[in-house]
């Protein structure tokens, strides 16, 4: 068993090891850069990977960034057989039947958007971690709790429901006159606060 000092290391390793088992079902894992990170939609999506296309990198190489908020080694792994089948795809085809074709085909199962290994694909993946050995990672605690929305002054009409947000520097006139029926507009939120 190897210690790998770095995420990429085992990440790589990791890649190596999963070809193979690609392989054997007649798939070839294109060249890729493996990365913990964040993916583009960031930390509050609950994406925990993502794979990018060779189109969108200018060395034409799929990249693909495994979430910092995983711990679990089999739940790392387990999210790079899932990027790995888009990359297989080059991305082409999101979450459609061409990647359900090759993700069933791996053993994965569940929902496509978030396929992960089956019975017999997580013995396996367990085995690849024995050899890959620790996940030299310390999981990245982020809150995902949403901040409270502020209670912004905004003006509705009580006829038909039209509803505006309302500027700082405006508060001071009051509420507007509703452009469809004509009547004042009642203030809704911290008028008082914001003034």
């Amino acid at each position: 068993m190897k210690q790998h000092t770095t995420r990429e290391s085992w990440l790589l390793a990791a890649v190596e090891l999963l070809k193979p088992l690609f392989g054997a079902k007649g798939y070839v894992v294109p060249e890729a850069l493996v990365s913990c990170g964040f993916t583009s939609t960031g930390v509050r999506s609950g994406h925990i990977g993502q794979c990018w296309s060779k189109r969108s990198s200018s060395n034409e190489i799929n990249q693909i960034f495994i979430a910092p908020t995983l711990e679990s080694p089999f739940e790392v792994i387990d999210t790079l057989v899932h990027e790995l089948v888009h990359a297989i795809d080059d991305c082409e085809h999101k979450h459609g039947k061409e990647f359900k074709k090759i993700a069933l085909k791996m053993g994965m199962k569940g929902p496509m958007r978030s396929a992960g290994a089956g019975p017999e694909l997580k013995e396996t993946l367990n085995a690849l971690l024995l050899k890959l050995g620790p996940y030299p990672h310390g999981q990245l605690k982020v809150s995902m709790r949403k901040s409270p929305r502020s209670n912004r002054p905004r003006a509705k009409c009580k006829t038909c429901g039209y509803q505006v947000p309302m500027l700082k520097k405006f508060l001071s006139y009051g509420p507007p006159i509703c452009p469809k029926d004509k009547v004042d507009m009642e203030a809704l939120g911290d008028w008082e606060d914001s003034i």
